[in-house]
């Protein structure tokens, strides 16, 4: 999995959906640190938190993790 690129997507969407970066770590139930480290790329999310991040924002997993990755 390309984490940065993964990252540039969640950042891109939650943005896109309006959530600022404490507010969707809030809806997520996770710390603000892990967000800001999977949105820069530093931190890889597992498979759980992917699709919640997904169901979340009302997309498509595929919208995070492209097919080709």
């Amino acid at each position: 999995m390309d984490t940065a690129r993964v990252g540039r997507r969640i950042k891109a969407f939650r943005k896109l959906k309006g959530y600022t970066q404490a507010e969707f770590a809030r809806v997520l139930d996770i710390p603000l640190s892990v967000l800001g480290g999977m949105e820069r790329g530093t931190r890889e999310p597992s498979n759980e938190l992917i699709q919640k991040i997904a169901e979340t924002l009302t997309i498509d997993v595929k919208e995070i993790i492209p097919k080709d990755e």
